[in-house]
């Protein structure tokens, strides 16, 4: 196998429609907005060459001087510097195309190409490690194609690696009735109680989201991403209509919000925030369903709801979003953890520093 670097949108975007493990972190546009805060960052694609045989058929040549030439998988990696160090990241990563994943060792294949490009690069960038979010399924296989390579868990998580997910190809009728009882009644009140929900896509409403973000983050004391940050994601997925900001109104005064990106068949609940000036008001229940609603009339067919916490721990930082965004109905989606690959004695200092952060956190 090959690895080139992939420069036209189209080839990017057409290739992801061939896909079914990805999410928006693998869109071009998500590529765009990294360039907008700074990251340093490549696209590359895997290429398996083929020949015909005498049947009639396809001959696989990982590596071959003639043939034909395929398209197996897409990467986008990312040069990160912060202050747990400097590495390499590919953010739900390799897409791998539906009809190329079933094939005997091709992501083996495919992730040790990637890896022996990303070494030459860290080289180059000075680089201490590579971590790699996978959007492949946790199972045994996919776990054992990372432990070949010598991949290490990482000590946190980038991305989600367990979401919650909804058919939205359903009636609205089907999806109410397959909702949870709790989260029916308070769609339902929250209607009564005159709650109207909107949606914008004014960069200057962004604004609007962030204020009521910050309240969010000193509610619950997590890192919060800047305004310029909110902005960029934003201005990145507008050119092609992908992203809208939801507001939900009471009493003439927006107390929720959510931050949506449509892209490929799916809406990502991406960010969250709201006041809790009048908690016995359901918004955020109707805020969401109105967006799954969106999700429907953009022919989306499915609505993500980010992540979410495992197991049934009320300690949790998640568990209250959790419950929430399970009360919507759906199913779970568990992707193999986070991987490492050492390239210098200084990862470990990073693996110190993020193994005691996340025990702060408690996560």
């Amino acid at each position: 196998m090959e690895i080139k670097e992939i420069t036209q949108k189209s080839i990017w975007e057409d290739f992801l429609l061939e896909c079914e493990d990805k999410t928006f972190l693998d869109s071009w546009n998500w590529g765009e907005f990294q360039k907008m805060t700074g990251n340093k960052i490549w696209r590359f694609g895997i290429y398996s060459t083929t020949r015909a045989t005498a049947k009639g058929e396809e001959e696989n040549l990982f590596s071959s001087p003639s043939g034909v030439e395929h398209l197996d998988a897409i990467v986008l990696v990312m040069k990160i510097i912060a202050r747990r160090g400097r590495f390499l990241f590919v953010p739900h990563g390799p897409a791998v195309a539906l009809a190329t994943a079933g094939k005997p060792n091709i992501k083996y294949e495919i992730l040790k190409t990637l890896l022996d490009e990303l070494k030459k690069i860290a080289k180059e960038e000075k680089a201490d490690f590579v971590r790699i979010s996978p959007v492949w399924e946790r199972n045994e296989e996919n776990i054992k194609v990372f432990k070949e390579l010598s991949f290490r868990e990482a000590p946190i998580h980038m991305h989600p690696e367990l979401t919650w997910e909804l058919d939205v190809t359903k009636s609205e009728e089907e999806l109410l009735k397959n909702m949870n009882e709790t989260c029916r009644y308070s769609i339902k009140r929250a209607m009564r109680e005159g709650v109207e929900i909107f949606q914008s896509q004014r960069i200057e409403d962004v604004e609007i989201f962030s204020r009521l973000y910050q309240a969010t983050v000193n509610r619950h004391k997590f890192t919060p991403f800047s305004l310029n940050y909110l902005k960029n994601e934003f201005l990145a997925f507008k050119p092609d209509n992908q992203i809208s900001v939801f507001f939900g109104k009471y009493k003439n005064e927006i107390l929720s919000s959510a931050m949506i990106i449509y892209w490929q068949g799916t809406g990502f609940y991406h960010q969250g925030a709201s006041l809790l000036k009048y908690p016995k008001v359901p918004i955020s229940h109707l805020l969401q369903w109105e967006a799954i609603k969106e999700a429907k009339r953009r022919g989306c067919k499915t609505y993500n709801f980010w992540g979410i916490a495992s197991g049934s721990d009320k300690s949790h930082p998640w568990a209250g979003l959790t419950l929430f965004k399970m009360g919507f109905g759906g199913y779970k989606k568990e992707f193999v953890k986070t991987q490492d690959f050492p390239l210098s004695k200084l990862y470990w200092l990073t693996y110190i520093f993020e193994k005691i952060r996340k025990s702060k956190r408690g996560l």
